[in-house]
């Protein structure tokens, strides 16, 4: 089966201080992309990106996109904090044997996005 999802759209408020917050919090460099009113930062793995675009708007609500940390997960929610994100569901076991963790924060532009890990 390929992978359900085919590509994820992290909505901002403002462009700028978006990419900074991701960027920071992931260490990843982004593609970015200008057009006449869509801003698009593409993750450098293809599966999506953070999008400014007029009345594409940050939400709490919604659908939850989890980003992948790896064994990363203690170290990423350090840098959410440190970056001014806020951590709405600290680091939890994920009850099924072997899934790992996840956590939730609330990024600089008020959207709700997990984390997932695998310690």
């Amino acid at each position: 089966m390929e992978k359900l999802v085919s590509w994820v759209d992290i909505p901002a408020a403002n462009f700028e201080r978006a990419v900074a917050f991701y960027n920071g919090i992931l260490n990843i460099d982004f593609n970015i992309s200008v057009h006449a009113n869509e801003k698009m930062a593409c993750f450098p793995t293809g599966e999506g990106a953070i999008s400014y675009s007029p009345g594409f708007n940050p939400s709490a609500d919604g659908t939850l996109v989890s980003l992948n940390t790896s064994d990363h997960l203690d170290a990423t929610i350090e840098r959410i904090v440190a970056l001014g994100g806020t951590i709405t569901q600290p680091k939890t076991k994920i009850e099924v044997e072997g899934l790992g963790y996840f956590a939730l924060f609330t990024d600089s532009e008020g959207n709700r996005v997990g984390l997932y890990g695998n310690r």
